[in-house]
């Protein structure tokens, strides 16, 4: 070994890294200057230059660097071609060791001559590695076996070559601060010496050959998640040597070799994948170097894989291991919240104004196999939109070059994504494709088995441990655990109010299918369409505050929506489906479907649409247009935001802060419940038609489509934190149902919610900075013509202001949007509208217990479509307007609500003063929110909604034809 001292070895390797570092930035200079094709045989040369001279130093070195060496070589998915053809040489034997050294060895540490443990010793070794060299051998009993021996003084000259590698990887995030590779440095100083210990590496293979239940005979009987490899039998051991069963086989990259034997290099590589896949997430004890040059592949059909050299290890403890299982599915279902929950578990900080950050980081880790040139591509994309996410952010140049959205890194993830990247790499050297999804999902979800299934035959708590208001939430508790045992419940809340009181206030279940968290009654789920009844709510309240009138021209609030033919669009059309905006923005949709997390185009396109028909000659379902519709008309008739009409109107006066939202701000990751889809409902809608009240874009089979797609993108923070006022209410059940029994009183407001619930309903204020910003003149002008002159008579002197919306994130940085704000129409408040929002439901401003959030005594009808409102709806249509009309079977009117697809609902029964909501997380058809439903008003002798009346809850084809879930 070309040992030198110490001092010579670190100069060669900082001469090395000095030289290529200078090389490379030389060319960054010089290419701007050049044509692109020169250019890129410019980079070819200077990459085939400097690969050469790292393959000198690393022959001259060996130790560490030929281990370093072996990975970069099999990374053919990042490194240029001219690394991997040039490094490729070092998974070749290295110069073998004097042959009266490794006896030498031998015999010191297993205290025999020669001559009295073998009857023969090969003297020509098998192999010479960067620790070791191994001789075939044949015992004195006659069994054949392989003699590892580790190499005199290595351990020394490891040691000081990690030192090395530190000092180097120091220096270069110091010079280039974008490329720091401490995490992985720091992790191999810890992991690589344990190599240096055969007695571990014995126990190791042992180990997890148990684990993988390898055997030379295949067993007829074949369990679930097993692997076919097989794994040599540990013989004996000390610290350095060990004596292992001989198998005899094919190396992995002698592609000539197993091309002649027939092997299917596909199923060769999707084995090996299977077995690290079932070391990572069932033994949770894995080989962190897998290397072309530790693997065999059998000689004899069926030509197994043979796994070598178990010295580097990683051993995880069962919370990584769940850790890492529920990052790899949350990452499979675009579950954002797990994800980040998962991280948080295993040591990760991510910046959480960057969360689809987490999610990128992680499909790229866990991303299929490709060809290298297919996996450069990938690659540059990724950079380029993390160059685009930079520029977004308007760092300046110091904070660019430092900019990471990973604030800490646990060192049990980079041996696990080193393992994942020497698999990929190991795929582009065979040239095969594996889709470690598939491969990895049965493992990565055994581990989480017994949460998967901890529904409440397993877990005592599953009905969150709250006070019980009456008998009938006594009750509905045990309907409850039944329907969970019939796995129709993931996680669920249900409340309801009688005569003003709360009478069920019920949370149970788990979070997510990856989450089990328990649902407690302040969880936040997304509602779907039951948030198109909190958004018509809106429209009635600028009604009833007179900015707005239902007969009014749409076009007369919102000038740029009179194009195309839309002048006799008003705006009790847009609340009763009869529009004939229908299928509005179903292409913007189609088109990329993330287009809807951007409010202001997805106001454009709406202001540009061509409607489809004329208004109020058709009632078809605006299942998506309906939101920005009516969010449009909010804005232009009030001047103001969304949001804030939103926190004035319902959430301050109801005393729900914190509870509910259309667009979730920063910081509520912790309290989000995430979707799943019920697949034995999913799969009976292949058998539905078609349904003539539905528009053409949004009939049974794209409803199939939508479900199938749904969670991964709604659980995203991305489109969760968007606006989408027909679909992305986030709300609990008790915030929902107060909301029903405001609108089932005519708008008083009902008694504070039972204080016996946990925590206090209101009590997670949400409180966004407002800073003053100077408003232009035409703006000015036109908020002065519109919406001030329909505001409150007291607060007409009040000067209108324009605010920056900013929320404060974590790192430092914040997202700003301009609103337009007008003065709070409660005139108590400051003129000063820096805060326009209280800070918890003990302020709660004029809005006390009995007064009242609409003023019209005739509300009721305005909502449903009666009286005097009766001329502005379609004749015996579903909707009256903005709300599902709820009728009893003998067909008389008794409520309104509104439903969301998945089985999430909200609705009042004006005549018997009840309200009541079902929160839901695992998507349906509506069944399990049927019974609950029809159970809770056979309780309480009320007439079942139509929808709900069925025998055991509605049918999935009766339910597709009349809906109660939209």
């Amino acid at each position: 070994m070309a040992r030198g001292n110490i001092y010579t070895r670190r100069v060669k390797v900082f001469t090395l890294a000095i030289i290529m570092y200078l090389d490379y930035k030389a060319l960054q200079k010089r290419e701007k200057w050049v044509s692109k094709s020169k250019r890129d045989a410019m980079w070819e040369k200077l990459h085939e230059r400097n690969a050469k001279r790292v393959l000198k130093v690393i022959i001259e070195l060996e130790g560490m660097w030929v281990k370093l060496g072996q990975y970069m070589s099999t990374r053919a998915d990042v490194l240029p071609n001219a690394y991997i053809r040039v490094l490729t040489q070092l998974q070749d034997s290295l110069p073998p060791r004097p042959l009266k050294v490794v006896c030498e060895t031998i015999e010191k540490e297993l205290g025999k001559p020669m001559r009295d443990m073998f009857h023969n010793f090969v003297q020509v070794p098998l192999a010479t590695a960067s620790i070791a060299q191994v001789h075939r051998a044949t015992l004195s009993d006659g069994r054949e076996v392989v003699v590892k021996v580790q190499h005199e003084g290595i351990k020394s000259i490891i040691l000081e070559d990690l030192k090395n590698a530190k000092s180097i990887v120091d220096w270069i995030a110091w010079a280039e601060p974008q490329y720091d590779f401490n995490p992985v440095i720091d992790e191999w100083c810890k992991e690589a010496p344990k190599e240096l210990d055969f007695n571990r590496e014995a126990e190791n293979t042992s180990l997890i050959s148990r684990n993988l239940g390898c055997n030379n005979q295949r067993d007829e009987k074949v369990p679930a998640n097993s692997v076919d490899v097989l794994i040599p039998e540990v013989i004996q051991s000390t610290e350095r040597v060990l004596i292992l069963e001989y198998m005899d086989g094919v190396r992995l990259n002698d592609l000539v070799s197993l091309e002649n034997l027939g092997v299917d290099k596909q199923k060769l590589v999707e084995e090996i994948t299977r077995a690290y896949a079932h070391q990572i997430y069932v033994g949770g004890i894995f080989n962190g170097d897998p290397h072309p040059g530790n693997f065999l592949v059998s000689k004899e059909p069926p030509h197994r894989p043979i796994l070598l050299d178990f010295g580097l290890t990683k051993l995880l403890t069962s919370s990584m291991k769940q850790g890492l299982a529920k990052m790899f599915l949350a990452s499979v279902e675009g579950d954002h919240v797990a994800l980040l929950s998962a991280l948080a578990e295993m040591g990760f900080r991510f910046r959480m104004d960057l969360p689809e950050e987490a999610m990128e980081v992680t499909a790229l880790i866990f991303r299929n196999s490709a060809p290298s040139r297919e996996e450069d591509e990938h690659l540059k994309s990724y950079k380029e939109k993390a160059k685009l996410k930079k520029e977004s952010l308007k760092l300046n140049q110091k904070e660019s070059r430092r900019f990471n959205p990973v604030d800490a890194f646990p060192g049990d993830i980079v041996i696990f994504s080193r393992v994942l990247n020497l698999l990929r790499g190991l795929s582009s050297i065979m040239k095969v494709r594996i889709n470690y999804v598939d491969i990895m999902r049965p493992f990565a979800e055994s581990v989480l088995q017994c949460n998967i299934d901890n529904g409440p035959r397993s877990n005592a708590q599953w009905i969150y441990n709250t006070p019980v208001h009456s008998d009938v939430e006594a009750k509905l508790r045990h309907l409850l655990v039944e329907l969970g045992n019939a796995d129709k419940i993931l996680g669920i809340q249900v409340c309801a109010y009688k005569d003003g009181q709360v009478i069920i206030d019920t949370a149970a279940g788990a979070l997510g299918r990856y989450d089990p968290r328990p649902v407690q009654p302040d969880t936040l789920f997304n509602v779907f369409s039951a948030t198109k009844g909190i958004t018509a709510g809106m429209v009635h309240w600028l009604v009833d505050n007179r900015k707005l009138k239902l007969d009014e021209n749409v076009a007369d609030v919102w000038p740029e929506f009179r194009s195309n033919g839309k002048d006799g669009i008003k705006v009790h059309h847009v609340l009763n489906h009869t529009s004939g905006m229908h299928n509005a923005l179903a292409d913007l949709t189609r088109e990329d479907p993330l287009l809807l997390c951007n409010w202001d185009e997805c106001l454009n396109c709406i202001a540009k649409a061509v409607p489809e028909g004329s208004p109020g000659q058709q009632q078809l379902y605006h299942y998506l247009s309906f939101g920005w519709l009516c969010g449009g008309i909010v804005e232009h008739a009030s001047g103001r935001k969304f949001q804030e009409i939103l926190e004035e109107a319902f959430v301050r006066p109801l005393g729900i802060e914190g509870e509910l939202y259309v667009g979730i701000p920063p910081g509520l990751e912790s309290r989000l419940a995430t979707l799943t889809v019920d697949k034995d409902d999913l799969s009976k809608l292949t058998g539905i038609t078609s349904r003539n009240d539905l528009p053409s874009s949004f009939q049974p089979g794209d409803i199939l489509q939508m479900l199938n797609t749904l969670p991964a993108t709604f659980n995203t923070l991305n489109v969760r934190r968007a606006i989408l006022p027909a679909a992305n209410g986030h709300c609990s059940a008790r915030a929902l149902a107060r909301y029903y029994a405001a609108l089932a009183d005519g708008g008083v407001i009902p008694p504070p919610h039972s204080t016996s619930s946990k925590p206090l309903l209101g009590s997670h204020p949400h409180i966004p900075k407002f800073i003053v910003k100077k408003t232009d003149k035409k703006s000015e002008g036109r908020k002065k013509k519109g919406a001030y002159e329909a505001l409150s008579t007291s607060d007409k002197s009040k000067q209108v202001t324009s605010f920056e919306h900013s929320i404060n994130l974590d790192g430092g940085d914040e997202s700003r949007r301009s609103i337009n704000s007008v003065p709070i129409v409660d005139s108590s408040r400051s003129s000063n509208n820096n805060n326009l929002t209280t800070t918890g439901s003990s302020e709660v401003d004029n809005h006390e217990y009995g007064s009242k959030i609409f003023n019209d005594e005739a509300i009721h009808d305005a909502f449903l479509g009666a009286g005097q409102y009766e001329n502005l709806i379609f004749p015996n249509g579903s909707f009256g307007l903005g709300f599902k009309r709820i009728k009893s079977k003998d067909g008389s009117i008794i409520g309104f609500g509104h439903s969301g697809m998945g089985g999430s609902t909200g609705f009042c029964d004006m005549k018997n003063r009840f309200a009541v909501s079902v929160t839901v997380n695992k998507m349906s058809f509506g069944s399990v929110t049927a019974n609950i439903i029809k159970f809770i008003c056979s309780e309480l002798d009320l007439p079942v909604p139509v929808e709900y009346s069925g025998s055991g809850g509605p049918n999935l084809s009766a339910s597709l034809e009349k809906p109660i879930i939209n």
